[in-house]
């Protein structure tokens, strides 16, 4: 079973790769658990969760493939990250070879610690990012892999929130009705465009716009409303 995927997989990320010149990307799309996204659950985004969005919603192959992945992980996770490695390591060559840099997004529905399982530290060629729910990996990650912090609006994340914003680590934040100019004391930037832009964004609210019909009249703790000609939001 191959675990990387091209871009084009997945919405943002092929997007972020199209508006930046000589970059190639890869994901790694796993099914959720407790111990894959172990703050899903004070974050209150089990429920929400992207995971049965886009092709999901279509195809049931989408999520079976995902769950095949986490079922590896959690039953053998010395093989699992043996062939993560060896993709990555051929990742790694196509790009020397076609003179691009190599991106990886590992955790597109996870929050898996990969700093822990020293993989970015082993490929210090390739770039990685991902959004986080966990604010103490702040700081505690390698120079090739940035982190963008992951807002929710759930009652008990807030502690989180606050740790979060004593850092410079780029909040992201989806808003309906349109973006303040500031929120959380934070100015807030347009974030619809690129992660590779956003992920370098210190400091900053990353705004995401709401999408999709059936969106407008959720109640998710994720979303955050923005009254016309909002300045700033607390």
């Amino acid at each position: 079973m191959k675990l990387l995927a091209d871009a084009k997989a997945n919405t943002k990320t092929k997007k972020t790769e199209k508006s930046v010149g000589k970059v190639r990307m890869k994901t790694l799309s796993m099914f959720p658990n407790d111990e894959l996204c172990p703050a899903r659950w004070i974050a209150d985004c089990v429920h929400d969760c992207l995971t049965y969005s886009g092709l999901a919603q279509v195809y049931s192959s989408v999520n079976q493939a995902r769950q095949r992945k986490t079922d590896w992980y959690m039953a053998d996770r010395k093989s699992f990250l043996e062939q993560l490695r060896r993709e990555l390591f051929n990742f790694d060559k196509l790009c020397t070879k076609q003179g691009v840099k190599g991106i990886l997004r590992l955790n597109v529905l996870s929050d898996v610690q990969w700093e822990k399982h020293e993989i970015p530290q082993e490929f210090s060629n390739l770039y990685f990012y991902d959004y986080t729910k966990l604010p103490y990996r702040f700081g505690r990650t390698p120079k090739n892999y940035d982190l963008m912090f992951s807002y929710s609006g759930a009652p008990k994340y807030q502690t989180s929130v606050r740790k979060a914003l004593q850092t410079d680590v780029p909040m992201t934040v989806v808003f309906r009705g349109g973006f303040p100019q500031m929120f959380k004391g934070r100015e807030v930037i347009n974030g619809d465009e690129s992660d590779l832009f956003n992920v370098k964004q210190r400091g900053k609210i990353v705004g995401l716009k709401l999408k999709g019909n059936e969106a407008q009249s959720s109640d998710s703790p994720f979303i955050v409303d923005c009254p016309p000609n909002a300045i700033a939001i607390n």
